[in-house]
């Protein structure tokens, strides 16, 4: 494999080229406040994996604000400095993923169209009831497993997973129904619930390809602010399928390359902005096992992560502590600050929290690679494509698309 280097920025005093190597498999963890470039930073290591990696990696970014489609687009707003960095406004190829039919989703064709217009290509991404396993299905609804309707539930599924890969929500109450030891009210109440996650428009009769979904040569965009963040963790359970599946295709696919066989699906490269949605400190997450494990154990299929929040605070320590790569943005809180503290490493000359009250300017961050041990101030380099998570680009954006 040949050497890939992402070049993100420059040195901040000297304007020396700095590069954050992404050769093998990396767990990249980027932090800042508000407003201090965190979204704009995973924009720019997009942009160098894409540039890099095209036709060798996956890249799929998890969209919970609904900004990304936006890389479609060339980025006017800052045409000078990205000519004054030696380079050109551009966009990207953006394929946009949306849970369910687009058109629902949005409830207006016009956006669909303007989205088209801006060339970004829009799918449906719908899954199979089976993706799910039975403590899935109970975590879903929030039931407990040891619950009257949680064992009917986990009981039906798991039934279910036994004697076909696929089934529906049709089969599920089916199984429920035909349960002689479930009780009335476990069935009818458990009715409901079914009857009401067939009407989400996620479930499908049979699974989506993967390879079908996310393709090589776009970068893919999970959009999933279409989703209500409170309602039934569905934000969790679609990232929860989408990681769960392509952590186990990859996995087979890895042992093809080991015999110099063809593969359908190359290394994979997720990102992740406001992760502690999806990996909270404190309490469970439809999808929190699953992006713990993808950290611990993504090195040897090629999986790589790139998380970003506002609030390290609320991000599950396991996480943390496998990121081997740290951008780190203003930060003001306490409870923040000394969660990244934490992450201090012993090649460090001092803790993480004195070089994070150095950071004053918007822009800059602090880089720490555990791999070349090194800890920089750094000034990220301007976004080729528009940022759609800017303030000041809202009414730009605003503009191209309605």
């Amino acid at each position: 494999m040949a050497e890939i280097n992402l070049r993100i920025g420059t040195e901040y005093e000297n304007g020396e080229l700095i590069y954050m190597n992404a050769t093998g498999s990396r767990a990249v963890f980027i932090c800042g406040k508000r407003g201090s470039g965190k979204s704009y930073t995973m924009g720019v290591i997009v942009e160098e994996l894409f540039n890099q990696e095209q036709g060798e990696a996956t890249i799929i970014i998890a969209d919970p604000m609904g900004i990304y489609h936006t890389m479609a687009l060339p980025n006017q707003t800052q045409a000078d400095e990205v000519r004054h960095a030696g380079f050109l406004t551009s966009g990207f190829p953006v394929r946009l993923i949306v849970p369910g039919d687009p058109l629902v989703r949005y409830g207006d064709a016009a956006v669909l169209t303007k989205l088209r217009e801006n060339g970004v290509e829009v799918v449906p991404l719908q899954i199979n009831a089976s993706d799910l396993s039975p403590e899935a299905w109970c975590e879903l609804f929030d039931i407990g497993m040891n619950e009257a309707m949680g064992i009917v539930l986990w009981r039906a599924v798991d039934t279910l997973l036994e004697k076909a890969p696929h089934f529906n929500i049709d089969s599920i109450l089916a199984a429920i129904e035909e349960d002689p030891r479930a009780k009335d009210t476990s069935k009818e109440a458990l009715e409901n619930r079914l009857t009401a996650a067939n009407r989400w428009g996620i479930f499908a009769q049979e699974p989506t390809s993967l390879s079908d979904v996310f393709l090589l040569n776009q970068i893919n965009v999970l959009d999933l602010s279409v989703i209500d963040a409170g309602t039934k963790g569905l934000r969790n359970m679609v990232l929860d399928v989408v990681s769960q599946r392509l952590f186990t295709e990859r996995t087979r696919e890895r042992r093809r390359e080991e015999f110099g066989l063809s593969t359908k699906l190359p290394r994979v490269w997720l990102a992740i902005d406001e992760a502690h949605q999806f990996v909270p400190k404190g309490r469970a997450s439809l999808c929190k096992e699953m992006l713990i494990r993808w950290v611990k154990e993504g090195r040897q299929p090629g999986l790589s992560l790139v998380v970003a929040t506002q609030q390290p605070a609320a991000i599950d320590p396991e996480l943390l502590s496998q990121c081997d790569v740290i951008v780190a943005h203003k930060i003001t809180t306490w409870d923040d600050i000394n969660a990244l503290d934490r992450l201090s490493a012993t090649y460090m000359e001092g803790d993480l929290k004195g070089y994070i009250r150095n950071l004053n300017r918007r822009g800059e961050a602090l880089l720490v690679d555990d791999e070349t041990e090194s800890v920089t101030t750094i000034r990220i380099r301007p976004r080729f494509s528009s940022h759609g998570g800017a303030e000041i680009q809202e009414k730009t954006v605003r503009k191209f698309l309605f």
